[in-house]
């Protein structure tokens, strides 16, 4: 097998604000798996988050050793090499395994064979709103509106609470709960006693969810928020350290959220997530599935996974749209809906090395 790697740097059409700083450009690889003897290619995207994914490294040395040992081994093994990658890559785990898929599926970016891939079936997707000044923020979801969402998810916790609840009461004024969810993520940005008074004067704007109000690792404070049944708890950052399956079931039945959210590319991957899934569901926890502001090469396979696993409800994967140079793909958001265009093509041009 023949491995190769290459950076792409993604930049932003806007800056993109969240809690934790204003995002302009995005550092990802694409891992490329080609099979010698047929010449079909198989292609993964490691592109950890700046300051959230516990991988958030230059992995340009990484991949260029990674891609070494699978050239020096004659004997390529799937799972032998998956499970050689530290439970600390998990961007590297989700580039491993959709590159492999690929090139197993014929090196059509076909990731998994159901009606998504093949472009029969759409998923729904909320519009994704981000922090910013408040006309910046009321001009987006003005946009998300007229583009025919029916769902909304409001980054919140940098500007004014005051200003982001008036912004939700606007929505709510002109919305009912029937005709507009609203979804809002905190990226751990309140204190325990913060989140208890911001979610009490939410609480009667019909909020869908929160995710992750206050910081990681605080199990009995997330307890207690999810036992006050102010708003539905989401777990996100919660959920990225490495963990065995055990230890994902005792985090899940100790802080029992309404909802966990699962991204491939900050969890190790598909296996990751199945674990994930399995135990949310031994749990009663439902569960959606979000991008990490990948390329559409990641999108596209995480997007194939979310419909293989058959998730209910809005998914977070309307990211593709963020980037003046995302790579030109199939992938195709109208009205509120994800789905592959089999009229449109994948830029072959990005991949040559």
């Amino acid at each position: 097998m023949n491995a190769t790697f290459k950076k792409h740097k993604l930049q932003f059409k806007f800056n993109a604000g969240t809690s934790r700083g204003v995002l302009k450009e995005k550092n990802t690889c694409f891992l490329k798996l080609l099979n010698p003897k047929n010449e079909i290619s198989g292609f993964g995207e490691c592109g950890p988050l700046v300051g959230l994914s516990i991988d958030d490294i230059d992995y340009g040395d990484e991949l260029q050793a990674f891609c070494k040992s699978i050239e020096a081994n004659k004997d390529f093994n799937f799972e032998a090499i998956l499970g050689s990658i530290p439970v600390n890559r998990p961007a590297l785990k989700f580039a491993f395994e959709t590159a492999w898929y690929d090139l197993k599926n014929g090196g059509t970016k076909t990731i998994f064979r159901n009606d998504f891939s093949s472009g029969k079936e759409k998923i729904s997707i909320n519009g994704l709103v981000w922090m910013g000044k408040p006309d910046f923020m009321k001009q987006q979801i003005r946009a998300k509106i007229e583009e025919g969402y029916n769902c909304i998810k409001i980054k919140i916790g940098a500007i004014d609470f005051e200003e982001e609840l008036k912004l939700l009461k606007m929505i709510r004024s002109e919305f009912s709960k029937d005709q507009m969810i609203i979804r809002v993520d905190a990226n751990e940005a309140f204190t325990p006693k913060e989140a208890f008074e911001k979610l009490s004067r939410m609480k009667d704007l019909d909020i869908h969810s929160i995710e992750q109000p206050i910081k990681r690792n605080q199990w009995v404070k997330m307890n207690e928020l999810v036992a006050s049944d102010l708003i539905p708890i989401a777990l996100d950052e919660e959920l990225i350290q490495p963990r065995t399956f055990e230890e994902k079931n005792e985090l899940l039945r100790s802080m029992q959220p309404q909802y966990i959210i699962l991204k491939p590319t900050l969890l190790g991957g598909f296996n990751s997530c199945d674990e994930w899934i399995k135990a949310a569901e031994e749990n009663n926890i439902s569960w959606w599935i979000t991008s990490a502001l990948e390329s559409n090469i990641g999108l596209n396979a995480i997007c194939q996974y979310t419909y293989e696993k058959g998730a209910t409800g809005h998914q977070g994967l309307g990211t593709g749209q963020l980037y003046h140079n995302n790579i030109d793909s199939p992938l195709t958001i109208e009205r509120g809906h994800i789905f592959i265009d089999q009229t449109k093509a994948w830029d072959a041009s990005v991949f040559d090395h």
